[in-house]
């Protein structure tokens, strides 16, 4: 039980923790794959065992990622309009399929990014001194 603990009590490197999230594989090892769907957490890590059914990144990464493609845009935007007058066409085809896409290529990297942060941080269950239950799926 003391090694148990010992090992608990350990540092967690934050940034490597978020940059193993931003490459979707598992903030303890970098090698497991953090996703088994697009944006379904792994219960644990398939390589070193690490429970990541702990983390609750909830409304976060989508948050984050609204508003980056929002400043990227609206940047983007503003420099059309003011190199001179722009077919409100070139916003059909071109704004919207980029506030489309640019948020769903962002949020696994933004989640895992993330989840990185919570286990680093022991936050939620991620700290095996203060785990809370987690609510099981029943039939």
């Amino acid at each position: 039980m003391a090694v148990e603990i010992a090992s608990y009590s350990e540092e967690r490197s934050l940034p490597r923790a978020i940059g193993n999230g931003i490459l979707c594989r598992c903030p303890n090892c970098g090698k497991g794959k953090l996703f088994r769907k697009y944006l379904k957490v792994v219960d644990s890590c398939a390589n070193c065992g690490e429970e990541l059914k702990y983390q609750r990144a909830d409304d976060f990464p989508p948050y984050i990622a609204i508003f980056i493609v929002g400043h990227v845009l609206v940047g983007w935007m503003l420099h059309a309009e003011m190199s001179g007058p722009v077919d409100p066409t070139f916003y059909l085809w071109t704004m919207i399929p980029m506030a489309i896409l640019m948020p769903m290529i962002m949020l696994p990297s933004i989640k895992g990014a993330v989840v990185g942060l919570q286990w680093a941080t022991r936050m939620h269950g991620f700290d095996p001194a203060r785990r809370e239950p987690v609510a099981q799926d029943t039939v």
